[in-house]
């Protein structure tokens, strides 16, 4: 039979009743309860306000971001998946079962889009009139025409991310959550109603998942700062089609 020293059981006692009044008064499970912070950017432990600036300044300075997801915008939902540089940007948009792609070099917008896109179509499918000239082909986008500006909106990281990282009402954290493996902090805006979003606590704090206010979509930011290459398409393979594109 082993004995057990007096003061030993002492300690143990104390240490079992101290353990009881700090769970009792804190609302936690345990007194051994890890930090969910630890080993992280620190950004959990801040302020939700402080949490957002921190995570705008992130995503600001990135040279790259890989944007996939949906937006739904004047009772419209686009399906995004687009990869945005400050100089430009690839890839696609889908809206109403029709999608087109989107290069922009510079100041230079190209759409390349089958001829159902462009609306000009016979009972068969094939295309007809200016869209059998489009179909398929890097569309060259005027400056003056209005789906420059439409279409230039998705291509711009700047002002796509200035417009989608905003949360409505007051801000709040909403506990530590995982986005494709990565440890976030997650606030809310209005509790919820005002969007949420996960920023990562590993690395710098970049925005990793955003659910829009008012249901208008939920977007996955992903590959921030990495490069990839804008090649201008071949001349066989580009339309120039004046001042304004054909409509449908």
């Amino acid at each position: 039979m082993t004995v057990i020293p007096q003061g030993r059981t002492r300690r143990t006692t104390l240490t079992g009743v101290l353990c009881a009044v700090v769970v009792a008064g804190t609302g936690l499970t345990g007194c051994s309860q890890e930090d969910p912070d630890a080993g992280t950017n620190g950004v959990g432990r801040l302020p939700a306000e402080q949490i957002q600036a921190r995570t705008r300044t992130a995503a600001e300075s990135a040279d790259a971001v890989h944007l996939s997801g949906n937006v739904v915008s004047d009772g419209r939902t686009y399906r995004l998946d687009m990869r945005l540089k400050t100089d430009g940007a690839t890839g696609s948009v889908t809206s109403g079962g029709v999608t087109f792609g989107l290069l922009r070099i510079g100041e230079q917008l190209y759409l390349k889009a089958d001829a159902e896109f462009w609306g000009q179509v016979d009972e068969n499918g094939k295309a007809t009139g200016a869209a059998e000239k489009l179909d398929g082909k890097y569309v060259k986008v005027p400056q003056g025409d209005p789906a420059y500006k439409r279409f230039s909106g998705f291509t711009d990281k700047d002002v796509l991310l200035d417009g989608l990282l905003t949360l409505h009402g007051t801000l709040t954290k909403d506990g530590h959550h995982k986005q494709s493996g990565v440890r976030t902090i997650r606030i809310t805006g209005g509790k919820g109603t005002g969007g949420t979003l996960d920023v990562s606590l590993e690395g710098r704090p970049y925005p990793l998942r955003l659910v829009r206010a008012g249901g208008a979509g939920t977007l996955i930011f992903s590959d921030w700062g990495k490069e990839f290459p804008l090649e201008q398409p071949e001349k066989s393979e580009t339309v120039d089609y004046g001042k304004q594109l054909p409509t449908s």
